[in-house]
């Protein structure tokens, strides 16, 4: 494999960053994971967290180099991090389980598969087109497809923000798993909090990833989103590979967290897994033991699961 990624977040005027992103790949496959959470809950940054941690945990543990079967591999991982927030909840006595937003996307042997919960999306772009992209789990997504509001309302409606479909919550979360995707060399695919498409329309998003390196789109379209919110904005956050795209020499801001880089892992050995996965400062979801004991809960899920199904 060959790709340019880059990820940048922006913790916007809020007081603290509950987005969370991230990639973990091996000779031969790549994960992708972006999770935003949910303000009207607390300690949606602590579901942010768990959600990503859990995923890369499954993708090391499953990715021997790549993950047999990415459909299931997807839909197990989004079940794990929903125990994981309440077993999160539980040890913690809080009165209320936090909530998270996720989308994450498995590539491996030129094909990609996605998945998500609520609104964060993924964009798959290419020629200056969009070939794919997750539909929102909201009630304005809904109003849009019955015809009840026209689609140019999707950004302003008043009820933009309600969701019918994330992580954490009471009941068990549906996840929505794309169809596999064959890429070819120059697609690009973006990962992105609703912080920044609900400031620029999709052929805003499709322009600036077509026209530029993701190194230099991403962040010109962070700081256009940022623009436009003013001192209200939401976190925005984005990750965006482009396949087996060209060496990337642009130089990167360094105001907010940010990470780009080019990678080809032809001459990885198949035991190895690298990740840019890790807790943030002040949210330890994890200590050693917890650790284990979650990888030793979610193998022991996934085993389960498997063999019902045989």
């Amino acid at each position: 494999m060959q790709f340019s990624v880059y990820q940048q977040t922006h913790i916007g005027g809020r007081k603290v960053n509950q987005d969370r992103m991230g990639y973990s790949f091996t000779r031969d496959a790549l994960l992708l994971v972006l999770a935003d959470g949910m303000g009207g809950h607390a300690r949606g940054e602590i579901a942010a967290t768990i959600a990503t941690q859990v995923l890369s945990t499954m993708f090391q543990q499953q990715a021997t180099p790549y993950v047999k079967g990415p459909e299931r591999f997807l839909e197990d991982a989004f079940h794990a991090v929903h125990r994981e927030i309440h077993r999160y909840t539980a040890a913690n006595n809080m009165p209320e389980s936090p909530r998270t937003t996720i989308v994450a996307c498995l590539v491996q042997h030129n094909t990609a598969t996605w998945a998500h919960c609520g609104d964060s999306r993924l964009y798959w772009i290419r020629n200056g087109q969009v070939h794919g992209r997750t539909r929102d789990h909201s009630h304005v997504e809904n109003m849009i497809e019955k015809g009840q509001i026209p689609a140019s309302a999707r950004a302003t409606h008043p009820d933009r923000n309600k969701l019918y479909n994330c992580v954490g919550a009471n009941t068990v979360p549906r996840v929505d798993i794309s169809g596999r995707a064959s890429l070819l060399p120059g697609d690009t695919l973006l990962l992105c909090s609703d912080g920044l498409w609900s400031m620029l329309p999709d052929e805003e998003l499709v322009q600036a990833m077509s026209s530029q390196t993701v190194v230099r789109a991403v962040p010109e379209m962070l700081s256009t989103a940022l623009r436009r919110a003013g001192d209200t904005s939401d976190n925005v956050t984005a990750l965006a590979i482009m396949w087996q795209g060209s060496l990337v020499t642009d130089s990167a801001p360094t105001s907010t967290q940010v990470s780009s880089t080019v990678i080809s892992t032809e001459a990885l050995p198949d035991d190895l897994v690298s990740t840019t996965i890790h807790g943030k400062s002040g949210v330890d979801v994890f200590d050693d033991d917890e650790i284990e004991k979650a990888i030793a809960e979610i193998r022991g899920a996934i085993e389960k699961s498997s063999q019902i199904l045989k």
